[in-house]
């Protein structure tokens, strides 16, 4: 007997280890797509998950203690696996964390009829890997959607052991894209290191990244007043993960060395702890938790200049997702990241 057919005569399956209630990097991304899906094409969407941990780092406290669930979610259900989450970030620590989302979504895969396509959210190899073999089994088409490669990330990103990370994951990802119908990539700079890696060009298609938040409606003016941030002060804000590859230190430094200056990190991730004591006594940085989601581009649009620090060159396989939101915010954007 057939498969039952879904709503609009497509069943889609996305394999993302980020999606909501994930705010943060790659996870509205995922959210928003599968949305898409369900809505504009009338498709039956799933998707194969992890537990909500970015950018704390820390499983979020609604779903501790869970090992497999699934959420029903604005017309797609999110298979949600269990795996290690890592509170300080090493080549062990990575390895673990990639490889328990692996096992997991080995042994319990979607319970779902045929999927028409699996489509994965990478930089996750585990996700890759899920996908591709989930996509083989059931001989449909395998589409990876290259956010970052791990292969170039984890060789700037500062970590213990990167470089072994490195060498290994760019193992793990060449093998994985060969086994792809079709490889989107979010930037075309990323089309040669994808080549790199043995794609052919004609199996790359460009699928950039959009806006995921909504303009700010606040007056400026307000919203600065009601943060504590004096008008006459020039705020630079940081927004998002908080961890070794952000390489935020450099904030802290240019906070001590010119005092006229209000430094605000807005976020979370596994560095916070350590640059809140690099903070301390330092009366011109301020560390705040993420923004609720209604305030988010307000706060945003509230401060006078927009930072990106990162250890590798932005669109050198990597984009960082704030990117999107910080131009809805309408503020100068000012980049700090290796050469």
């Amino acid at each position: 007997m057939s498969d039952p057919q879904a709503p609009g005569g497509e069943r889609l399956l996305l394999v993302s280890t980020n999606y909501a209630p994930e705010q943060a990097g790659i996870g509205p991304y995922a959210t928003q797509l599968a949305e898409h899906w369900a809505t504009a094409r009338d498709a039956e969407v799933h998707v194969l998950a992890g537990l909500p941990h970015y950018p704390a780092w820390r499983v979020d406290p609604e779903y501790r203690g869970r090992w497999r669930l699934v959420d029903a979610r604005d017309g797609v259900l999110v298979h949600r696996r269990r795996h290690y989450v890592p509170g300080r970030q090493s080549a062990l620590r990575r390895a673990a964390y990639e490889g328990t989302i692996l096992g997991h979504g080995l042994l319990a895969p979607p319970r779902m009829a045929r999927p028409d396509a699996v489509v994965a959210q990478v930089p996750s190899l585990a996700g890759g890997l899920l996908a591709a073999r989930i996509a083989a089994r059931h001989r449909v088409p395998f589409v990876p959607v290259v956010q970052d490669l791990m292969g170039a990330a984890a060789a700037q990103s500062g970590i213990a052991g990167g470089g072994r990370v490195a060498a290994l994951a760019a193992g793990i990802e060449r093998r994985m894209l060969a086994r792809a119908t079709l490889v989107g990539v979010i930037h075309e700079s990323f089309a040669e290191g994808v080549g790199a890696l043995g794609v052919p060009a004609a199996r790359i298609r460009l699928v950039p990244n959009w806006s995921h938040v909504t303009p700010p409606t606040r007056p400026r003016a307000a919203v600065r007043a009601r943060l504590g941030w004096p008008q006459e002060r020039t705020v630079l804000l940081h927004s998002g993960n908080m961890g070794v590859k952000q390489g935020l230190d450099v904030l802290v430094e240019t906070a001590r060395r010119a005092p006229e200056l209000h430094v605000v990190l807005m976020g979370d991730g596994s560095c916070r702890a350590r640059l809140a004591a690099a903070a301390e006594g330092l009366p011109n940085v301020e560390l705040l938790p993420p923004a609720p989601e209604a305030e988010f581009t307000d706060v945003l649009a509230a401060a006078d200049v927009l930072l990106v620090t990162q250890r590798a060159s932005v669109l050198d396989m990597s984009v960082p997702s704030k990117l999107t939101s910080y131009f809805v915010a309408g503020r100068p954007v000012l980049a700090s990241v290796a050469g």
